[in-house]
């Protein structure tokens, strides 16, 4: 299916996931924090760690954080404590990614900026406070954990669209991940698959902003 090139006037509201659009994460940074308290190598941990349904629970907020890491004791094989998983848990955020902070402020003074992330209670708690310069430019940020739903499935971005008050067709959506883009497109959204900044920038320069 052929996607119209972005124009001028083409959206009354901007959406942008978290992860690796607005900010930097690093996955290998937790399985390191985790290997070092647990005295083995990271790539063993990479091998076993799962997206699995413990993990899109926790991140629908269906189960705590406790729960999660007995679940992780379990699938990775280590024996470390909530304290040591949540400390590489939330050592996953680098930073912002570079020059994402100028552009969101100058969208900012054009169309209202909104974010929808998949994450989880303890990540929304760390980001919030660390990243909140950048954070400041959306209007409200829902996050699966809050919602109860997750990109891509339709529902998630019904949720979200109703909750803006935009038509779906109006909003342009932002994410680095192929599947979040087709599902955004099949409820109507207009999407930009996003692998840097400068992705964005191309975007906003065909809208105008």
């Amino acid at each position: 299916m052929n996607h119209p090139p972005l124009a001028p006037g083409d959206a009354d509201a901007l959406l942008f996931d978290l992860g690796r659009v607005v900010l930097n994460i690093e996955f290998s940074r937790t399985l390191q924090c985790w290997a070092r308290h647990a005295a083995c190598e990271p790539a063993e941990l990479a091998r076993r760690f799962l997206r699995d349904d413990l993990y899109e629970r926790h991140e629908k907020g269906e189960i705590s954080d406790q729960d999660f890491f007995a679940g992780l004791r379990l699938s990775l094989g280590v024996e470390i404590s909530d304290a040591q998983f949540m400390e590489g848990w939330n050592a996953i955020f680098v930073g912002e990614m570079p020059g994402i902070n100028q552009l969101l402020a100058r969208a900012a003074q054009h169309l209202p900026l909104y974010a929808f992330s998949n994450t989880n209670a303890p990540h929304v708690a760390h980001f919030s406070g660390q990243f909140a310069d950048v954070l400041k430019h959306f209007r409200k940020i829902f996050v699966s954990s809050a919602i109860g739903l997750r990109k891509p499935d339709a529902e998630a971005y019904d949720h979200v669209v109703q909750a803006i008050g935009v038509q779906a067709d109006r909003i342009v959506f932002f994410d680095d991940l192929t599947e979040n883009i087709e599902g955004a497109r099949q409820r109507g959204l207009k999407a930009v698959l996003v692998t840097s900044p400068d992705d964005v920038a191309r975007a906003f320069e065909a809208l105008g902003i």
